[in-house]
């Protein structure tokens, strides 16, 4: 038994940090109450820990590399749980996002060691069946997290999905010091501050652009300035790896093309299966009426579906079919997104969501644990942080992103409807209904006119969803094509090398 204790406590780190990418979503309307916070302001409590792992995954995986793995994980799960105190007693949606952001650097520091510390605790079969129970933990924990904040945000508070990370935190770092080992020296070398830099830069450029345009249109001007200096950094960056003795990317990393397809994978599953949860989770609750709970329990079935999954995978993990059980998952997931879309309409209620959940948590069970052995089979193990971390970097980036341009698509969905419906100033109308504020705008008009506005809101709000479902669905379908053709060559599916194995001695 206590061999399985490493396991353990990577697990309980993966756990928390991601649930945390989307047990905050059944949470946003209570939030949105009790701090008097606005549609951009929800967005960033999601994407401000998204960005940050996005931004800097990168460079604290090549950090991890240099000052070892078991360190850099216990250093994370002390910060983690820092800042998840102050995320549950922010008292204004400032603080929140502060919190939020520097919950997601703790993140950053867990999940950029978590396949380095499995591979420096097992090897062989041992290894097969340690990732396939971290996989389908993995594939559980970011759907499982709206269930779980809506147990804890209408029995208590939306402060305790916080809250409840600190008796986690503390037993994972009691079992960091008492069973992990780190027995490879920490390599020699210097952090590439300037690509951190110019990296960070870019990914928060672009995505704070895409949010301002869903609060004032793609038509200002700071929108596009942004995204000019996103891409300006995006080049810098290249430029700087491509000069660097110790580059935080191996840029020739990118030469290969299943890792390519590895990254392609891991952003599309992320978009694709979870950046569509918080509007789902909106308008459950402020258009529905179900209650956190209620609407944090319809996602049950994609959580069961990835867990059972996931877990009853790990025979594939060392097969030769790796691209082609990831790229099906990406196509279930896809199905499952069209298929929501399709069955969300203005007279619809929660029931429509089921079909579509139970498809794409099938997807997100076939493809997370086979894209974690890929990922680490496709690099030597020197580079297990740096691959690490361009794997969880294209995942939180593209979700980041993705919660963002969603933003956009149902603001423009919702604004058609209500236009059509001459709901005054749609747009204005339709941002507030992304934001849970459905019951507001019917308020707000004379009582004579309450029931026509209430009807149009309900319709936009099922066109809004219905919108970035169908979106997501056909990321998925994409990611799903491009990850078939990169992960086969001369048309026979590659087997990527096993990565050479550090045991302790």
């Amino acid at each position: 038994m206590r061999k399985w204790l490493p396991l353990l406590t990577v697990c309980l780190g993966t756990f928390m940090l991601l649930i945390d990418v989307t047990i905050v979503n059944v949470a946003l309307p209570d939030m949105r109450e009790d701090l008097t916070a606005s549609f951009g302001s929800l967005q960033w409590v999601v994407d401000g820990y998204a960005l940050a792992m996005a931004a800097l995954m990168l460079g604290v995986g090549s950090i991890a590399d240099l000052a070892g793995h078991r360190r850099t994980y216990l250093a994370g799960l002390a910060l983690f749980a820092v800042s998840s105190l102050v995320c549950g007693v922010a008292p204004n949606p400032a603080v929140l996002i502060a919190a939020r952001v520097v919950q997601g650097i703790g993140a950053t520091t867990m999940a950029c060691t978590t396949f380095a510390l499995l591979n420096n605790s097992y090897r062989g079969r041992d290894q097969g069946v340690a990732y396939g129970v971290w996989g389908a933990v993995a594939g559980a924990s970011s759907a499982i997290g709206p269930i779980i904040g809506g147990v804890l945000t209408d029995l208590a508070s939306w402060r305790w999905i916080f809250f409840v990370n600190l008796p986690v935190s503390a037993m994972a770092m009691a079992l960091c010091v008492l069973v992990l080992a780190d027995p490879e020296r920490a390599h020699r070398g210097r952090v590439d501050l300037a690509g951190m830099a110019s990296f960070t830069v870019s990914a928060a450029a672009a995505t704070y652009a895409l949010t301002r345009a869903n609060e004032d249109g793609w038509s200002n001007a700071l929108t596009w300035w942004l995204l000019a200096l996103a891409a300006v950094s995006l080049v810098g960056f290249v430029l700087i790896e491509r000069g660097s003795a110790q580059p935080m990317l191996d840029l020739s990393l990118l030469r290969d093309r299943v890792f390519v397809g590895v990254l392609v994978a891991a952003g599309a599953l992320f978009f694709a299966a979870f950046a569509a949860l918080m509007y789902t989770q909106i308008w459950m609750q402020s258009v529905l009426g179900l209650s956190a709970i209620q609407a944090g329990a319809v996602g049950l079935p994609l959580s069961v579906m990835a867990f059972l999954v996931s877990g009853s995978i790990g025979r594939f993990l060392h097969g030769e079919h790796r691209g082609r059980i990831i790229a099906g998952g990406l196509f279930v997931v896809g199905v499952g997104g069209v298929l929501g879309g399709l069955l969300v309409h203005g007279e619809s209620g929660w029931a429509a969501l089921v079909p579509g959940f139970v498809a794409v948590g099938l997807g997100v069970g076939l493809a997370t644990a086979t894209l974690s052995s890929a990922a680490m089979a496709a690099v030597p193990w020197q580079r297990a942080g740096m691959a690490t971390g361009a794997v969880n970097t294209a995942q939180q980036l593209t979700y980041a992103l993705g919660i963002a341009t969603l933003g956009s698509v149902f603001t423009a969905r919702a604004s058609a409807v209500l236009g059509d419906r001459a709901v005054p100033d749609a747009e204005a109308a339709a941002r507030a209904v992304g934001g849970g504020q459905s019951a507001v705008l019917a308020q707000q008009v004379p009582a004579e006119l309450r029931s026509a506005v209430a009807e149009a809101v309900r319709t936009a709000a099922a066109a809004g969803v219905q919108a970035t479902l169908l979106v997501s669905g056909v990321v998925g379908l994409l990611g799903g094509v491009l990850v078939l053709v990169l992960m086969r060559r001369g048309g026979k599916t590659v087997e990527v090398r096993e990565p050479e194995l550090k045991v302790p001695a």
